[in-house]
């Protein structure tokens, strides 16, 4: 195999590699160097050896992987808020659509061991057979079982048991957008969840809450005093969008800082809001 073949055969595999990527670290910068990477070890590999060259790619990258988050974890320790993974757009990684795993189920994912999360992306969500994925992870294969039922059962237990449709999950984005702009507390109550909780990712680049806000009345509380403090302008609408498959919408707050709002809907009552205001993680996002 010439260098320009091996580089082809390469690139073919490339956005499934970075969607395993993202899938287990969270973010798709992190993901793209974890391909770079691979692209590396590839390059010095004896292709003509390679029988199967996807599973090959994807043995590489969820090892690489499984090393970064032994790190990345430590740095979680040291971020400052709450940690939400990188929101993907709709239509800018139309392959992410595919597999069903929303902010909300990636965030049960981080729950997880290293090990199981990699058991079950590869299994349940990249459909590798058990015997691959036992010399990935270097377990027997009723061992990469045991892991994988395991994190299904996370996944499941948060997996909402009546999704909203794409027309309802649009109304009920843009109407919250419009009683939080205009400090509609009486509207806004009418969409929420007794129990909903708004988590927010500044990164400590920009304002966020250090912890999330559980419970309407204090959610209810925080969007009255900003429309109480800031009036009217606060926030300014850019345009609506799915964001790791939740609906939600693109915002400017006070005129300048980017922000990505999805929202958990569930029996038409908003769960869980996901606001992203860190800009290191918004750099793909247009607005």
């Amino acid at each position: 195999m010439t260098p320009d073949q091996a580089s082809d055969l390469f690139e073919t595999h490339r956005p499934r590699l970075v969607r395993l990527g993202y899938r287990m670290l969270g973010g798709r910068a992190a993901a793209e160097d974890i391909v770079q990477d691979a692209w590396l070890r590839w390059s010095t590999t004896d292709q003509s050896a390679v029988s199967n060259v996807g599973a090959f790619l994807a043995r590489i990258v969820t090892r690489l992987c499984l090393d970064e988050m032994k790190s990345a974890r430590a740095r979680r320790e040291l971020y400052v808020g709450s940690w939400l993974p990188e929101p993907i757009l709709e239509q800018q990684e139309p392959e992410l659509d595919t597999d069903e795993l929303t902010m909300t189920l990636m965030l049960a994912l981080e729950r997880l061991s290293p090990l199981e999360r990699a058991a079950f992306l590869l299994h349940d969500v990249f459909g590798q057979p058990l015997d691959e994925i036992a010399t990935t992870l270097g377990r027997d294969a009723p061992a990469v079982r045991q892991l994988a039922s395991r994190a299904r059962k996370h996944v499941q237990a948060a997996r909402p048991r009546f999704p909203v449709t794409r027309t309802d999950g649009d109304r009920i984005a843009q109407a919250f957008f419009a009683a939080a702009h205009t400090g509609d507390v009486t509207a806004l109550r009418a969409l929420l969840a007794d129990d909903v909780v708004l988590h927010s990712d500044g990164g400590g680049k920009v304002f966020a809450f250090l912890r999330p806000i559980i419970g309407m009345d204090h959610v209810l509380r925080m969007y009255g005093g900003l429309y109480r403090k800031l009036g009217p302008d606060w926030t300014r609408f850019i345009r609506p969008a799915w964001i790791d498959g939740l609906p939600g919408y693109v915002s400017r707050e006070r005129g300048a800082i980017l922000q990505t709002t999805a929202f958990a809907i569930e029996n038409g009552k908003i769960r869980a809001i996901y606001m992203m205001r860190n800009p290191d993680k918004l750099s793909h996002v247009n607005g």
